[in-house]
């Protein structure tokens, strides 16, 4: 059996989720298809919208985005040719809950994006003939309750997954969700944004798939992002470890945590555009793949860089860094970059919400200044010239450099 999974950008609007029974029916076999699909177009942004004008009181202003929200999908059902009410019973009210945390409302409101687009693609293949089974995610991969970022449970989801697999009647097409799993108890969760690339490769882990394909709208894995950089470059083929660092440093086509799930099975993963379902994209897997022969740029935006003096200008090196990473552990930051010195110790982060009470937490223990509106240029295969070229006209905050590798931290 093989898994596809298609992005937002592929389901935005009817003719797109036309486009997907197109390509599911083309490649369904008689192994089955597992399809999993992420949350129409732009939903997820807009659901984040609802929790927080909930969350701040503005309710009538979480109302209005919820009901644009349905009436965009109930646009989507019809021009499909599906009856709302019918068909398919779109959520009705919101379900936020005043007395829960802001980031498990979370999870139970913008997790009902891919609930309702899979319900939606379900039903509409079903209505074109092919044979088709849905299954409730949230109810199969379980995961612990550290909401918004939750940490799968591997041996009973494997186990669930499984028993759902063998328990079907062998359909042409599954269609399920990614990005979310739920807890014993009944609530969703998710599994950090982008997290529908990771549960496709769960999926092909779990149930030995021969490949993975995640569909998107470029022609495959390229050497730049195409709307900062114009003459990007298709890389064909690349090795696991190439993948796990391009997207570690922030390239936005995998999500950091797809590769190992199939790396462990030495499950292929293809990225093909799916406005060229014939391209043939590219391939990530170890047999026969080289290394990547071409510069690759990557941009992280939005990074904070702080920077850690201690307090009586000495510095411990190693009690530091534990004492520092086990806050920022705390605090949920993602670190791109570590730079030390004999007296300070600077980290670049993605600049979220949890940032502030990070670096107060720090400034109980150092002195800490940082610097925002930052972002991380990291270049793949680097020489003197393309360094050079890559600095000129840009303010430089902080520079790494070895032998293959360049990484930058510039003012946007």
């Amino acid at each position: 059996m093989k898994v596809f999974k298609f992005g937002g950008a592929s389901v935005k609007d009817a003719s797109g989720v036309r486009n997907l029974e197109r390509i599911v029916r083309m490649n369904s076999t008689s192994d089955g298809l597992m399809v999993v699909v992420s949350a129409m177009g732009k939903t997820t942004n807009a659901l984040e919208r609802v929790v927080d004008y909930l969350e701040t009181g503005k309710e009538e202003m979480a109302l209005t985005q919820w009901v644009d929200i349905i009436d965009h999908h109930v646009a989507i059902m019809k021009e499909l040719g599906l009856q709302p009410g019918s068909d398919i019973r779109l959520q009705g009210e919101i379900p936020f809950d005043p007395a829960l945390p802001y980031d498990q409302n979370y999870d139970q409101i913008v997790s009902l994006g891919e609930i309702m687009s899979t319900q939606i693609i379900a039903v509409y293949l079903l209505k074109q003939g092919l044979s088709v089974e849905w299954w409730n995610m949230p109810k199969l991969l379980r995961t612990d309750s550290t909401w918004r970022e939750a940490v799968v449970d591997d041996s009973t989801s494997s186990a669930a997954i499984r028993a759902g697999w063998e328990r079907t009647n062998r359909p042409q097409v599954v269609v399920t969700q990614g990005f979310i799993g739920g807890t014993a108890d009944g609530y969703r969760t998710t599994l950090g944004r982008e997290g529908s690339d990771y549960t496709a490769a769960l999926l092909g882990n779990y149930l030995n798939a021969e490949s993975v394909t995640i569909w998107k709208d470029v022609p495959g894995i390229l050497n730049a992002d195409p709307r900062i950089e114009p003459n990007t470059i298709l890389i064909p083929s690349l090795r696991y470890q190439d993948a796990v660092e391009l997207s570690y440093s922030g390239a936005q086509i995998i999500h950091p945590k797809t590769i190992r799930p199939l790396e462990n099975k030495r499950i292929p993963l293809l990225v093909k555009p799916f406005g060229d379902p014939t391209a043939e994209g590219s391939r990530i897997a170890e047999d026969g793949v080289g290394p990547i022969n071409v510069p690759v740029y990557i941009w992280r935006k939005n990074q904070i860089l702080i920077t850690m003096r201690a307090k009586d200008f000495a510095f411990a090196l190693e009690s530091s860094l534990s004492e520092i990473f086990e806050i920022i552990h705390q605090h949920r930051l993602k670190v791109s970059l570590i730079q030390s010195s004999a007296v300070t110790i600077s980290v670049c982060v993605d600049n979220t919400r949890f940032v502030p009470a990070a670096i107060e937490a720090l400034q109980t223990h150092f002195n800490v200044s940082y610097n925002d509106h930052l972002s991380l240029l990291t270049i793949r295969g680097t020489t003197p010239e393309i360094l050079e070229q890559a600095k000129a006209g840009r303010t430089i905050m902080l520079s790494q450099t070895t032998r293959r590798t360049a990484r930058l931290v510039v003012k946007e």
